[in-house]
């Protein structure tokens, strides 16, 4: 059905050509090794109180749990989270932003893939008190600065250090995600779809996932994927072990693909 949608694991694809390359593009070599990030990161003011989000971590350990279900080596770097390790899974586990930059970029110099699902705080405070400070009266200031961005430091060791097919290790791909407030409506969509574009290209990334806000702590997820190409591709809602399950296939099957997937147009098909 040339220039229809096809479901493929879940996704709607515009464009049967790139559907059976979707498929059969499995590399061949070896398997896929992973490096999810998840969880939400702590950044200290002192010893017991801190900044953080709602993260649970859920999608990053789907994430991890499925690329490990389907037989390839994972690497897990979590926040704080409250959800057993994956069975198959290297899970290292850190409280901060930096420390979260640090393992994942160490972890990252032999894996081919990198997810980073981890909600990271982007700004910690200036100092961190020792001990526990007594309660202050009035207004109290509080000086953030930016924590390391860490899938983009991701991105940018990819880039040094590319692989390839010839060399036994295919393209290595760095997928991030955007968080976005919209509803179902045009004018809405389009632009969370143009602010998840403009993080795909700021950070460098292959791919970037678009979550609507309501997946924070949810156990389903709604997600459209969008590609440095300029595919775009939406996953309807589903539990979040599903939408993981096709994620980490897409990712397979990019990782021994030499360039990125292109928008096809149903003229081109």
């Amino acid at each position: 059905m040339p220039g229809g949608l096809l479901a493929v694991f879940g996704l709607r694809v515009r464009g049967t050509d790139w559907a059976r390359k979707w498929v059969s593009g499995r590399f061949q070599g070896r398997m896929t090794k992973f490096l999810v990030t998840a969880g939400p990161t702590r950044e200290h003011l002192d010893a017991v109180r801190f900044l953080s989000n709602g993260s649970t971590g859920r999608m990053g350990y789907a994430l991890a749990g499925a690329a490990a279900a389907a037989g390839h080596p994972v690497v897990l770097v979590s926040g704080p989270s409250e959800l057993p390790c994956p069975p198959g899974v290297e899970r290292i586990c850190v409280v901060s932003a930096r420390e979260m930059h640090d393992r994942a970029l160490a972890a990252f110099v032999d894996c081919d893939v990198a997810i980073g699902a981890a909600a990271v705080a982007d700004h910690r405070p200036a100092r961190r008190e020792s001990g526990k400070p007594a309660k202050e009266a009035g207004p109290v200031s509080l000086e953030l600065v930016p924590n390391p961005d860490v899938i983009a430091a991701l991105a940018k060791a990819a880039r040094a250090e590319p692989g390839s097919p010839g060399s036994g290790r295919g393209r290595r791909l760095v997928v991030g995600f955007a968080l976005e407030a919209f509803g179902d409506d045009a004018p809405s969509r389009a632009a969370a779809l143009e602010r998840a574009r403009a993080k795909l290209a700021r950070k460098q990334l292959d791919w970037i996932v678009l979550n609507r806000l309501d997946a924070l702590g949810s156990a389903a997820n709604r997600m459209v994927l969008l590609g440095a190409g300029g595919a775009e591709f939406e996953l309807p809602e589903q539990p979040k072990s599903d939408a993981a399950r096709a994620l980490v296939e897409h990712c397979v099957a990019e990782h021994g693909r030499p360039e990125p997937v292109q928008n096809v147009s149903e003229e081109e098909s």
